[in-house]
């Protein structure tokens, strides 16, 4: 059963089916961001360490949110390597070693297609009078262009 809190019944599961992709890539990056942190080695090693520590714990924090987020729509939010690994286009990084250049333009790639995916969800919002979303969107889309233009810095 559903909040009745005014969002169009119509788009409720479409909104948050989309989420759930939002979810899973943000999951994703947030695994992947994690073991950078433990493994990046090298001159930038202090540096990157510290960001990437930074970064997870943003991520973690947004996982919690769009979840939650999900399941203020009325449905239940996907939770499994499994389900984040069939819905999300940010993919695991399997190499066991990688430059730390190599791992600031793979999560500049993955920053980037989460933005774009997050703003994919918002012509679904149209009509659905569905603000928390939104709301939810525009915060995540903010994070992920900003950490993007911070990580192409380090890249030139």
């Amino acid at each position: 059963m559903s909040l009745n809190t005014g969002i169009q019944e119509g788009k409720r599961v479409e909104i948050a089916k989309s989420l759930s992709k939002l979810l899973a890539e943000t999951y994703t990056l947030y695994l992947k961001t994690h073991k950078y942190h433990w493994n990046v080695t090298g001159p930038m090693f202090q540096t990157l360490h510290l960001m990437f520590e930074t970064q997870y714990n943003e991520l973690a924090l947004a996982v919690d949110g769009i979840a939650e987020r999900i399941r203020v729509l009325g449905v239940k939010a996907p939770g499994s390597y499994r389900e984040f690994s069939e819905l999300s286009s940010v993919k695991d990084d399997p190499a066991s070693e990688v430059a730390a250049t190599q791992m600031i333009e793979n999560l500049l790639k993955d920053h980037e297609q989460i933005a774009r995916s997050a703003k994919e969800i918002l012509p679904l919002l149209d009509g659905a009078n569905d603000e928390g979303t939104n709301s939810l969107l525009g915060a995540r889309i903010e994070y992920h262009e900003k950490t993007a233009w911070m990580l192409k810095s380090l890249v030139g």
